[in-house]
């Protein structure tokens, strides 16, 4: 794998402003040149051409209701650019919250080489015959592998993994028997299919799956409905920390306070996981850690404000861009086939190289949460074997 990207922690964060480049200058004629065409007075729409930079675009929501994380992401590529002091790449900023399809119409028509984004599925699932039709790679940040794939490519956390990572983790430390709380809805459908998958891999036993409503008690419901339903010595919980949390005492309870909880890649993004009293104890699969409680320092430094914890997907993303970007020719299509090499890519979060289906692979590590903190009990990998 390529050299690890890590934070230059040295490196001065100064105000950086956008310089946008002035077209070239008509000099006045001294006399009538007969031969030569007439200059246009015409205003060529959208940005000025940039001869010297690749243009790239970046799809996030920066108004509506998640305006906060968007302009988080937004922050996170500024800092990417300025940390490896790329100077070939020009990053716009487009909002999605008006329309996903239309800020990508727009970032097109101005001539995007390459899109960062879209956050949501549904924004992903607008962009994407609009970039295909354009030949222009989308990059999302979304963890719905079902709208991957044909030129489109995902860096967010999915399920499947982090579900078969901490199942893998529990059988190794001696758990045989499992059973599952899954929300209704597409996510826990696919929670529940991949829940089954990574047990049967493991040589272990679902002995019960029970479903509920996001709606109040149906979590607690589930759990009493797992409770009487054949013991288990690990349970997967499949939603938030304070859904897991609310359903925790009543699993407890139905195993004399014996049964691990387990967790999703969900718990990776919420920031006050730890200190859920009710989940001490329980393990679950996460990217690492250890350079993003670099980058916040130095986020917060710059931005008087703590990241969103999803914003290091625009770090990373801007990073595997720099690094394409060494053998990208100026004025060229950008290289998607470099996307899928095999080494794959380092980040803030990680190793992570994407696969057939443009889902990215992660090396994921194993959390366990004690006493107010997550404590790291199996390390992630630094790479890929090949």
């Amino acid at each position: 794998m390529g050299r690890a990207v890590a934070l230059a922690t040295t490196l001065a964060l100064a105000a950086c402003q956008t310089i946008v480049p002035r077209g070239p200058v008509d000099q006045p004629q001294t006399r009538p040149v007969p031969t030569s065409p007439r200059p246009s007075t015409e205003v060529e729409p959208g940005l000025p051409r940039d001869t010297a930079r690749h243009r790239i675009a970046l799809l996030v929501p920066l108004s509506g209701s998640n305006a906060g994380v968007g302009q988080s992401i937004a922050n996170a590529t500024m800092m990417a650019l300025l940390d490896t002091q790329a100077d070939t790449i020009r990053i716009t900023n487009y909002d999605t919250a008006t329309g996903a399809g239309a800020a990508a119409q727009k970032a097109i028509a101005e001539g995007a080489q390459l899109i960062l984004g879209p956050l949501l599925s549904e924004d992903v699932r607008a962009v994407a015959p609009i970039a295909r039709a354009a030949r222009v790679p989308v990059i999302g940040f979304s963890n719905d592998a079902g709208v991957a794939g044909n030129g489109t490519f995902l860096m967010g956390y999915t399920p499947a993994q982090s579900i078969d990572r901490v199942v893998t983790y529990a059988r190794g430390r001696g758990v045989t028997t499992f059973a599952g709380l899954v929300p209704n809805g597409l996510y826990g459908e696919r929670a529940s299919t991949a829940f089954l998958r990574a047990v049967e891999g493991a040589g272990g036993q679902v002995v019960s799956l029970q479903p509920y409503g996001r709606v109040a008690g149906g979590i607690a419901a589930a759990a009493q409905r797992l409770n009487a339903k054949a013991p288990s010595n690990a349970v997967l919980i499949a939603d938030g920390g304070a859904a897991a949390a609310a359903a925790a005492p009543a699993v407890k309870r139905g195993s004399g306070g014996t049964t691990r909880l387990l967790g999703t890649e969900l718990w990776n993004s919420e920031s006050g996981i730890a200190s859920r009293a009710a989940l001490n104890g329980a393990w679950f699969a996460s990217v690492s850690n250890n350079l993003y409680r670099q980058y916040a320092t130095k986020y917060r430094a710059r931005f008087r404000a703590a990241p969103y914890r999803l914003s290091s997907l625009g770090y990373d993303a801007v990073l595997l861009t720099v690094r394409i970007a060494r053998d990208w020719k100026m004025n060229a299509p950008f290289p998607e086939a470099r996307l899928r090499a095999s080494d794959g890519f380092a980040g803030i979060d990680g190793a992570f190289r994407f696969g057939r289906d443009g889902v990215a692979e992660r090396a994921l590590e194993v959390q366990e949460l004690r006493d107010g903190t997550a404590v790291t009990v199996s390390p992630a990998p630094t790479g890929f074997g090949g």
